[in-house]
């Protein structure tokens, strides 16, 4: 729950910590940056640490970490040390997500591995999208630092139920040695890769220092996939995905998480800067989605326990689809009924694809690389979340610069120097009207109009360009099926 709320909450937080601590805007973003960047590079080797060490030792330090660093950033009086100890909470939060499928795989069996994996969808998915809600109370009536205070509390309560509770389940033939070649290549390629994505919005798609990073990316990700077929004991055994399921779980788990951040990410926008809600009445708006995804994640383990992964991941993704499309029909004026009808079907669709993807991954694993498996679901999950965010983000600014001049000039408003016009474009792709007090009300109006238009023009296109890579995810779906080392689990190696 720590690792996936803190990846949406800080959102909300974010213009309080930039006030309160003079950072710019670049600092700022850095605050996120740091810490999916952190996560996104280390989440495999941390599964491997799983695999080595036991997952209940890796599961107990990662919380005990996590905590410690959230508690330090509600403490931090400068925005160095809030990014500084961000990246801490990355580092850590890679232990402890990988090492918690690890601990599910081998505690129950495979008739029961669903269900289980049904809650923890729930938890991950509940938590990234009530991110805001919390975020917008807390931000509201208490202060930022409450934000990250929030953890310690959940983090002591966790270690003393984990050390209590959690049994050691170790793996017969568990790794005994660590590819320290591997871990650099695949830390390098994946820092180049997420460095990209989260750099392309600000250097553009077309810059060079973007492919650069992109294709350094793809060299050291083919010198690793070349180093693990030498190595004794690899990092990643690359035999993992000659299972078609494996693969397909993964490739899933990312497009999912595309068309999710294709859903939230500018809904955000739209609620609170078209419809003008509060932060927390913002986040009110998006409990159906977060309903249907507490609801919808058990029932879809025990669906796919009964019917297998193939039909529920398939339906789920078609679900999806249909609820982006009917986010991309999003007006101004749209009611909260018509609004929380799609959240609701999107909540609905994503559920089974959360619970069905992670098992299909894990399951088809062998024990011994469980926690390896967690880490692929986890990374392909933060890698997704990155590209949807860059990607659609990118479709928004260039809906946005085609439109805005057009309309500006349709509504006949004084005509906008280059640097003006750049300037608009910024603030119309987060559906803010670029206006100011000084101006006349009818002119104001009118730029306001104009703005939210051309945001949702905006809005609409990257939902619709979401929706498409759900459909392509309904076709991958199909290659998916039970995890065939799923029986491995329960009982094998109690410590």
């Amino acid at each position: 729950m720590m690792v996936a709320l803190d990846g949406t909450i800080v959102a909300i937080a974010n213009p309080a910590i930039r006030d309160d601590l003079n950072a710019s805007f670049a600092d700022v973003q850095w605050v996120s940056n740091a810490y999916f960047l952190a996560l996104a590079v280390t989440l495999i080797t941390a599964g491997k640490l799983g695999d080595r060490f036991g997952h209940r030792q890796t599961f107990l330090i990662g919380v005990t970490g996590f905590a410690a660093a959230s508690g330090a950033i509600g403490l931090s009086g400068s925005i160095a040390a809030v990014v500084t100890f961000r990246v801490f909470q990355g580092l850590f939060g890679a232990l402890l997500m990988p090492a918690a499928l690890g601990v599910l795989r081998a505690t129950f069996p495979a008739e029961k591995l669903n269900m289980a994996i049904g809650v923890w969808g729930m938890v991950i998915g509940a938590s990234t999208a009530g991110g805001p809600i919390l975020g917008g109370v807390l931000v509201e009536h208490v202060n930022w630092q409450s934000v990250f205070f929030i953890n310690v509390p959940v983090g002591v309560l966790a270690l003393l139920l984990g050390t209590l509770i959690l049994l050691d389940h170790r793996a017969e033939n568990a790794p005994r040695s660590f590819d320290l070649l591997g871990i650099a290549l695949l830390s390098g390629a994946m820092f180049c890769l997420v460095w990209a994505l989260i750099k392309a919005p600000t250097w553009g798609w077309g810059d060079g220092k973007t492919w650069l990073f992109i294709a350094a990316s793809v060299v050291l990700f083919a010198v690793f996939s070349f180093w693990e077929t030498k190595v004794a004991e690899p990092l990643i055994p690359l035999g993992l995905f000659r299972s078609v399921a494996l693969s397909a779980g993964v490739v899933l788990m990312m497009l999912m998480a595309i068309a999710f951040m294709g859903g939230l990410f500018f809904v955000t926008f739209y609620l609170q800067n078209v419809h003008g809600m509060s932060p927390v009445k913002a986040g009110a708006h998006l409990l159906p989605l977060t309903g249907m995804m507490i609801i919808g994640s058990p029932l879809a383990g025990t669906a796919i326990t009964k019917l297998g992964p193939r039909l529920p991941l398939a339906f789920g993704m078609a679900v999806t689809a249909v609820a982006l499309y009917g986010m991309s029909t999003l007006e101004a004026d749209t009611g909260s009924g018509v609004m929380s009808l799609w959240f609701a079907l999107l909540g609905l669709g994503l559920a089974p694809v959360m619970v069905g993807a992670t098992e299909v991954i894990v399951g088809n694993a062998p024990m011994e690389l469980s926690g390896v498996a967690g880490g692929l679901q986890q990374a392909a999950m933060q890698i997704g979340s990155s590209l949807g965010t860059a990607v659609l983000g990118a479709v928004m600014a260039s809906k946005v610069d085609s439109v805005l001049p057009g309309k500006w000039a349709d509504a006949g408003l004084p005509k906008l120097t280059p640097e003006q016009l750049d300037k608009a474009s910024e603030a119309v792709q987060v559906g803010v009207a670029p206006v100011t007090k000084s101006m006349p009300e009818p002119v104001a109006a009118k730029i306001t109009t104009v703005a939210h238009d051309t945001f949702l023009s905006g809005m609409s296109l990257a939902s619709l360009v979401a929706a498409g890579v759900a459909l392509v995810a309904v076709l991958v779906a199909l290659l998916t099926k039970r995890g065939a080392n799923a029986d491995a689990g329960a009982g094998v190696g109690h410590i």
